[in-house]
């Protein structure tokens, strides 16, 4: 629901409390003027350019983005070796598996470039600079625009803004609104489209505890992989080709095996997705009495049906591994969200915040005229949103849940041109080719038994649950006449279409013809979907949403004005940031205390042949019985596994690198705990954790599990004051002063 996952906000609710160091998603360029001292204290022994830097190698440079923002990656060697987490890497290790090689049940593991396998689809992306252009584009905005009329001059200049970014590079760019649309940000990239998978557990280790364990701490899981960046001769980026070269790049981040204790500083960059800080109490309810509820309802049911065709075949349970994994995530993510909101209060804490905003606004008759409409818009958007929420969140979780009426959605602009008397053929040609290009990994991943219960246990869902006068004459016309069995609906369904059959669809696309599309059900299914979301649903919430959006952006900019010495930081929203804190333990509730590390003791009191979700691979057994950990095990002669910090994060953090005060990787992050499930919404100052794997577990699993040391021989191992595994490899401070290749086009700009 974008009003309630999507909004770009503010933080730290105006709250008369001093700042908590380990809350904040921070612009790396701002880290300066807004945070070092702080660090400083904690522990950070980096200057701020050696952090954020445009001229020369820093921090970021290490830092890279996947898939525009699904997960984030660092850079460990010097020929373009990244580590993320496994469940990052999750979509390519399956789409490489098959049951002759079904690496998720193996693990993998290359033993040379040449071995390493095609990431179809992912794309790597480092940051060669962020500017602020508020001004060039608030100077465009007046207060009487209509929000269609503001947007419309927000999009134009910012193609230009883009334009002028990326003229003459290779660069790609994007500018986004922070706190509700006050502020723009431009941001530029430069992206590798030739990523391969070098190695990855098994999912025994790299999903250990499985969706139990998910989001729970204490956690025992080695959620990791390697994926390498891929260029041409020059360094530049391309296509997959054999020809090309693994990527010389501009910074790697060293790996410290000295391993962490209570207390010690700890950083993170990477990429949040997104934040709801600044969601009001009447999107907050929203949210946990209707749109999440309803979510949790259908992804259960499309989650029994896909178990239990998965359980039955092991073809199908590597085709449907990554979209289980998918769907099952925010299936718990919402269910615990909806539970922490109500525990931790979050409702009345954003009430109280809003009536301390409005007796700052009530005080001054200026206030009053500026910002005396913000709460009133905001609450008057969420009572007229009721009436629509149910049908919009269906519209994407049970229609399209469906894959034959996905497939079927990305036919349905063919169908217009065909239409036409005469079809303009490079028009045509366009569309057949994208449907080609889904059509490739749909059908290889496959299987119509499975999503034919899919189909017919979401389409009556939505047939019981929604109101009739909403849902679509066509739909309502199939079910009357082949229902009340919804099996039956799917089986008309399957039957009749073409796009249940991949070299019938094949056919089609060689000879395209309008009325075969209007002869199929699953393409005139999903179209009478579609066509009644946008004319009955869309059209009416996207005036509510502009209500909303007007009421948000001066709720905001009120916050601010009402707390001018507040530092503030812009919500998540898949651009770069920084957050800091310390490893740190925690008491969840009352008696109940939680220590701030695991041991590989704990997987194997956790171990249960007989759940899938809790199998121990013989091997780990026989190295824990051993106690063969070399030189990754602790102190005391344990073998940590995972560890918690404090720092604030969110989706698209996953694979982030956690940074001790040198500027040396210490531990990938990879979840959040399940009592500040409500972060997101209100950050939790004494619970809220991130759970870390750590990176002597990781060497370990690569190491002594799989025997991959020649991997290990290309990063940079430290610990205290040895030399490095790679003693030539030079530290950030050495480079600082020397600009690099990939941002001298943007120096010489």
């Amino acid at each position: 629901m974008k009003r309630i996952v999507g909004l770009v906000l503010v933080l730290m609710f105006g709250f008369q409390i001093a700042s908590r160091a380990n809350e904040g998603m921070w612009l790396p360029m701002f880290i300066d003027r807004l945070n070092y001292e702080d660090m400083q204290k904690m522990g950070l022994k980096l200057t701020p350019e050696e952090i954020y830097s445009v001229n020369h190698s820093s921090l970021k440079d290490a830092i890279v983005m996947l898939n525009g923002g699904s997960c984030t990656a660092e850079v460990i060697s010097k020929d373009g070796m990244l580590l993320t987490n496994h469940h990052c890497a999750y979509g390519v290790i399956q789409q490489n598996s098959t049951e002759e090689h079904n690496y998720l049940e193996d693990g993998f593991w290359a033993g040379n470039y040449g071995e390493e396998l095609k990431a179809d689809g992912m794309t790597a992306s480092f940051l060669v600079r962020m500017e602020d252009v508020s001004d060039k584009i608030n100077e465009a905005l007046q207060d009487t625009m209509s929000e269609d009329e503001r947007s419309q001059v927000i999009r134009q200049l910012s193609q230009t803004i883009k334009k002028e970014a990326t003229e003459g590079t290779d660069y790609n760019a994007s500018v986004k609104s922070f706190f509700g649309g006050n502020e723009f940000y431009l941001f530029v990239y430069k992206t590798y489209r030739d990523v391969r998978l070098v190695g990855a557990p098994p999912s025994s280790i790299g999903k250990f505890g499985g969706n139990t364990d998910n989001w729970m701490w204490p956690r025992h899981t080695g959620d990791f992989s390697l994926l390498r960046i891929y260029s041409d001769q020059e360094g530049e980026p391309a296509d997959f080709d054999q020809k090309n070269v693994p990527l010389k790049p501009n910074y790697h981040l060293p790996l410290s095996i000295d391993g962490v204790e209570k207390g010690d500083f700890a950083m993170i960059m990477g990429y949040p997705g997104s934040t709801d800080r600044y969601l009001t109490a009447s999107g907050v309810e929203m949210a946990i009495t209707k749109d999440q509820p309803a979510r949790v309802k259908i992804r259960g049911k499309r989650l029994d049906v896909m178990k239990e065709h998965m359980d039955a075949d092991k073809k199908v349970d590597i085709q449907y591994a990554s979209k289980y994994a998918g769907v099952s995530n925010y299936y718990k993510y919402f269910i615990g969200q909806t539970e922490q909101i109500k525990n931790n209060d979050v409702i009345e804490k954003k009430k109280e915040l809003e009536k301390e905003f409005q007796r700052w606004v009530n005080k001054k008759p200026a206030r009053k005229a500026k910002y005396g409409d913000a709460l009133n818009l905001i609450n008057e958007g969420y009572k007229e949103l009721e009436e629509y929420i149910l049908p919009q969140t269906y519209f994407g979780e049970a229609v399209f849940g469906s894959e034959i009426l996905l497939m079927g959605y990305y036919l349905s602009p063919m169908r217009g041109i065909l239409e036409q008397k005469d079809p303009d053929p490079k028009q045509l040609n366009a569309q057949i080719q994208r449907v080609k290009s889904r059509a490739k990994d749909f059908y290889k991943d496959y299987d119509v038994a499975t999503d034919k219960d899919v189909t017919a246990e979401l389409l009556k869902i939505y047939y019981n649950d929604i109101d009739k006068d909403i849902q679509p004459e066509y739909f309502k016309k199939i079910v009357k006449r082949k229902g009340p069995d919804f099996h039956d609906v799917a089986d008309y369904i399957f039957r009749k279409s073409m796009l249940s059959d991949t070299n019938e669809l094949k056919d089609f696309l060689n000879k395209p013809k309008a009325r075969k599309l209007d002869r199929d059900p699953a393409v005139r299914l999903a179209g009478a979907f579609l066509s009644k979301y946008r004319n009955e649903i869309s059209a009416k919430t996207s005036e509510i949403n502009a209500k909303i959006d007007r009421g948000n952006r001066l709720f905001i900019a009120g916050l601010r004005e009402m707390n001018p010495d507040k530092k503030y930081y812009p919500n998540a929203n898949s651009t770069m940031r920084l957050t800091y804190g310390q490893v740190l333990d925690y008491y969840p509730r009352d008696a109940v205390y939680y220590n701030y590390y695991t041991t590989l003791e704990g997987v194997m009191e956790k171990k249960d042949p007989t759940d899938d979700e809790f199998i121990v691979p013989d091997r780990l057994v026989k190295l824990y019985e051993n106690k063969n950990y070399g030189r990754y095990a602790a102190d005391d002669g344990t073998l940590r596994v995972n560890f918690l910090t404090n720092n604030d994060i969110t989706g698209g953090n996953s694979g982030s690198p956690v940074i001790n005060g040198k500027g040396e990787l210490i531990g990938c992050a990879f979840d959040g705990n399940w009592e500040a499930m409500s972060g997101d919404i209100f950050f939790e100052d004494e619970i809220q954790r991130t759970i870390v794997a750590d990176i002597r577990y990781i060497l370990f699993v690569i190491d002594k599990y799989a025997g991959a040391s020649h991997l290990l021989r290309q990063m940079t191992i430290v610990k205290s004051e040895e030399e490095t595994q790679k003693s030539t490899e030079p530290s950030i401070k050495e480079v600082k002063e020397a600009p690099k290749s990939q941002n001298n086009a943007e120096r010489k700009k």
